[in-house]
């Protein structure tokens, strides 16, 4: 027995450490430390052989060391009152959560062999339950009696971890323990004693139906893993326990649960007092087929019923009460109700009587513009995040779409500011029967029986695990295909589970997930977290509050028969020109693709208002081209990067670099322009792990950006101070023309573009029709934008007065995103002063295509941008009076490689930037305020 015993503690004390063991017999309680092993080992083994001895135990968690003082390495036999055993308060560090499974029988004797297996099967099926939640496989061991799990946990020995292992028992408590085995939920103390393995458990007499038995270890992995504490957290609160019972609803309080399972056949396993209330755990779970345990349901003291399943693929808990009642109360009515809550709508057909939800999404399919009534409804909701939202609903479109390898989404953005809302809000428009939301584990996935075709699968806020990225990857590489996956069950035989085709993921987190690979099959979009979009969103939330603004469920279930009407089918869509798309940038394959998809997908949500060829597919006309390209080069510019996959606050602290024209820096100077701590900014630019995930900085991701580690001399209080110091290099033009290639456009059609059909196959945003309206437009914009201004910045005529404005914003216009210029064009320091302050030339410089400019200015020559230019910059136009400070644009200063003596806003600094029409010089510290403000005015935190 001593060989079992040193085995049992060299798994349950992998690190050493002191240990106390006890023995309890029917008189007296006998107790040593050690750490020693072979000596507890051998003194163990003599007390179990003393005749009243019933049990030997030891402490499970991390003992403080000072305690080996009081019997080192020797058991004293029969402690007096003064002889002090393990206390909470001694104990360091939890190292396991110890669930003890006890076969039910009167107290005193063994358990028969029947109820000892009954324990152990109980112990097993809860290991395997507690894996679907993402917990590793446990130490399971045999207690002489019952059974035992240990699952290995690192926690401080605090108040709140005392609960949460009490919360975790008392959950096992409640779904699993019975009249045949039951889970002791009182082992949730710290210095809680444990059965030590390779001992004898001894109640009552050894007798033919209840032996004793030794207690012995079944099976331990070879790697025991640490359970996070998130998984910890998650299983304490699969039951509702210590919050605010639900309301009671819909004639609740009417309804004996326990009568109304009886009446409708749904078997009780068993039945205790909770919360005040009383539980019924069920024989079978309602909602899946595939597994039998873990379904659950609750009425309260109030009334109020609760219904659901602990298993993730039954939603992990959450309430189902409504669907299970509808599942069972076919009364008339309801029938149709449930129906809808459980399946997909059938076809219509012209004996069925349309719904009005139904006869006005069709009427919206036919005539109306679906997807702007789809981002109404999901504003009345959310404020804002139109772009995020019509993301979303493509990605759902693009599961209607037969020849697309479909659309899956990764929203990015600042804690609390709204991903989960607007992704909530969106699942909220879509049929019950086609949602998957909160948190589970990649086998769940495939164990998951209900999961139907076209699912939107939401993972909000996590870490995923490889396990997960890898499992993303195959889905959404083969989306017209189901994922199988092949595994053993518990008796060993093989089972083949399968995760269903066109299955769409929305990924919601702060940062990007890690893996570039998965990255690069999303599509990449921000949230809104502006300084503006706060204020909406407070506002919003006030009228919510006042009864001002109320949900619209008509228009919510609107949405969602649209969604079903378009589920109904998979159509192909043909994108005739095609071959005429032009990419400024295409060496990410997948992101041309991503635009074609974007361009069927605008065809199939307006599937009634296009023509479909002699093969039935759907023709897709120019505007589907014009929708999908607006939506791609919003998320290759200011809501998303798509084609650089920076996140927003990446993407801020690049803007404002390039801004400053900076090409050498330190982490300390973008701590200037940005606000942003230096850890925050190293980190940004360096990458970092976090639990096992590697995530790849600005260094790794923009070309543009190289990093030298230089050694500098400081002087600090008079003492020369060298150290070493990361200085970084950037090269503004190839940053520019990183940055800006997600430009797409149409080449002219062959046919000149005199095709008169309404296809789109020869239309283009380059025809003469539309550069005639353009430049109607910018004439228009050009009155505007320096109506206010010829007096008080230009000089001369009236004729010359315009000749300027046009050539100022022209070139402005014919800058491309990149950032290059155009020959003919002056720098872009010269001449943002008038085109920037004007409200409509700026949507015009950042709406319209470069392209379509480009061929203007050839076509209208009498423009004079040269010599207008040398006008605007010969120095006969700049201001008179110096601007007040806090009216300055940081755009209006450029970086200059001379001595301009001492900033002229705060008369301290040494000038770095200069402005030649203001006349003003400013330091870096007053440039970075400005830009600041510029920056929060944007959005950027």
């Amino acid at each position: 027995m001593t060989g079992e015993i040193e085995k049992a503690l060299s798994i349950l004390f992998p690190a050493g450490g002191v240990v106390e063991l006890r023995a309890l017999a029917d008189y007296n309680t006998h107790s040593g430390y050690f750490d020693d092993y072979a000596a507890l080992a051998e003194k163990a083994d003599r007390i179990n052989r003393i005749s009243d001895v019933h049990g030997v135990y030891v402490t499970l968690n991390e003992v403080n060391p000072a305690l080996l003082s009081r019997r080192a390495n020797r058991v004293k036999m029969k402690l007096g009152r003064k002889d002090a055993t393990t206390a909470d308060a001694d104990i360091i560090r939890r190292r396991w959560l110890p669930v003890d499974l006890d076969p039910v029988r009167p107290s005193g004797v063994s358990s028969t062999d029947e109820e000892h297996e009954a324990a152990i099967s109980k112990a097993e099926k809860i290991a395997g339950f507690l894996e679907t939640i993402g917990f590793p496989r446990p130490v399971l061991a045999d207690s002489g009696n019952g059974a035992h799990l240990l699952y290995s946990i690192d926690l401080p020995n605090e108040d709140d971890a005392t609960a949460l292992i009490k919360d975790c028992l008392t959950t096992l408590d409640a779904l699993f323990s019975d009249d045949t085995v039951t889970v002791d939920a009182a082992n949730y103390n710290a210095a809680r004693i444990w059965k030590l393995y390779g001992t004898i458990s001894c109640k009552g007499d050894n007798t033919p139906d209840r032996p004793h038995r030794m207690a012995k270890i079944i099976e331990a992995p070879e790697e025991i893993e640490t359970v996070p504490a998130e998984n910890l957290r998650r299983l304490a609160t699969l039951l509702p326990k210590d919050q605010p019972k639900p309301s009671a609803k819909n004639g609740e309080k009417a309804i004996n649960l326990s009568r109304w399972l009886s009446d409708h056949g749904i078997a009780v396993a068993s039945e205790r007092p909770w919360q005040g209330g009383t539980l019924f755990v069920l024989e079978d779970c309602p909602f899946s087929s595939a597994h039998k345990d873990g379904a659950f349901a609750i009425q309260f003291d109030n009334g109020a019923i609760y219904a659901g399943c602990h298993h993730n693929s039954c939603g992990g808990g959450k309430q189902r009460w409504a669907e299970l009642r509808a599942m069972h109360e076919i009364k008339k009515g309801k029938k149709e109700r449930a129906k809808k809550r459980s399946e997909p709508p059938a076809p219509s057909s012209p004996e069925n009587e349309e719904s009005p939800e139904r006869t006005k999404a069709i009427e919206i399919l036919r005539t109306g513009d679906p997807i702007a009534f789809m981002l109404d409804t999901f504003n009345i909701e959310h404020v804002g995040d139109r772009i995020v939202a019509e993301c979303l609903i493509m990605s759902v479109v693009s599961q209607s779409v037969l020849n697309t390898k479909g659309l899956h989404v990764s929203i990015s953005g600042n804690s609390g500011k709204g991903k989960t809302h607007a992704c909530s809000t969106m699942l909220n428009l879509i049929p019950p029967a086609y949602r998957l939301k909160g948190t589970v584990s990649n086998k769940a996935l495939f164990y998951h029986e209900n999961l139907r075709p076209g699912t939107v699968l939401l993972f909000d806020d996590v870490t995923m695990s490889e396990d997960i990225q890898e499992l993303l990857k195959s889905a959404t590489a083969n989306f017209r295909e189901q994922i199988e996956h092949r595994t053993l069950t518990t008796d060993r035989q093989l089972r083949v589970c399968k995760i269903p085709d066109r299955c769409v993921w929305w990924l919601a987190k702060v940062e990007n997930i890690g893996d570039d690979q998965v990255m690069n099959r999303m599509l990449t979009v921000w949230i809104d977290d502006s300084a503006d979009e706060d204020r909406a969103v407070l506002e919003h939330m006030k009228k919510v509050e006042a009864g001002e603004i109320k949900p619209d469920e008509s228009a919510a279930e609107t949405c969602r028969a649209m969604w079903d009407i378009l589920k109904e089918d998979s159509l192909n869509v043909a994108i005739p020109f095609a071959t005429r798309i032009q990419f400024l940038a295409s060496s990410n394959r997948r992101n041309p693709a991503m635009l074609f998809d974007l361009i069927k997908c605008h065809a199939r949500l307006n599937f009634c208002q296009r023509k479909k060829d002699e093969d039935g597919s759907i023709i897709a006309q120019k505007e589907d081209f014009d929708s999908g390209k607006n939506l791609y080069t919003r998320i290759n510019g200011d809501t998303g990067g798509q084609e650089t996959k920076l996140t927003r606050n990446e993407a801020a602290a690049l803007s404002a670099v390039a801004k400053a024209g900076m090409i050498s820096f330190s982490v300390r100077h973008i701590q200037e322009l940005t606000g942003l701590s230096y850890y925050q900014t190293y980190r940004m630019f360096h990458g970092y792990n976090s639990r096992g995930t590697s995530y790849a900085g600005l260094l790794e991701k923009c070309p543009a950006l190289t990093c030298i580690d230089t050694t500098v001399t400081l002087d600090e209080d008079g003492y020369c101070v060298r150290r070493r110091e990361n200085h970084y290099t950037f090269d503004i033009e190839m940053y520019k023309a990183w940055i800006g290639g997600g430009d797409v456009w149409l080449d002219e059609p062959f046919d000149g573009g005199d095709n008169d059909d309404d296809d789109g196959e020869n239309d283009s945003p380059d025809s003469p029709a539309d550069l005639c309206s353009i430049a109607a437009d910018l004439q228009q914009v050009r009155k505007g934008c320096c109506k206010d201004q010829k007096s008080e910045i230009l000089s001369g005529s009236s004729k010359e007065d315009d000749n300027v404005c046009t050539s100022t914003c022209t070139d402005s216009i014919l800058r491309t995103s990149a950032g290059t210029q155009k020959e003919g064009s002056v720098s872009p320091s010269n001449c943002d002063s008038c085109c920037e302050s004007g409200g409509a030339a700026n949507k015009i410089n950042r709406d319209n295509n470069y392209h379509a400019f480009t061929k203007l200015s050839k076509d209208i020559p009498s423009l004079g941008l040269q010599d207008c230019c040398k006008t605007l910059h010969s120095g006969k136009s700049a201001a008179k009076v110096r601007p007040l400070p806090g009216v300055l644009d940081h755009r209006d200063f450029e970086r200059v490689n001379k001595e301009l003596g001492k900033c002229d806003l705060c008369g301290e600094g040494k000038a770095v930037f200069s402005s030649k029409e203001l006349r003003t010089n400013i330091c870096e510290r007053c440039f970075g305020r400005l830009l600041r403000e510029d920056l929060k005015k944007e959005g950027v935190r």
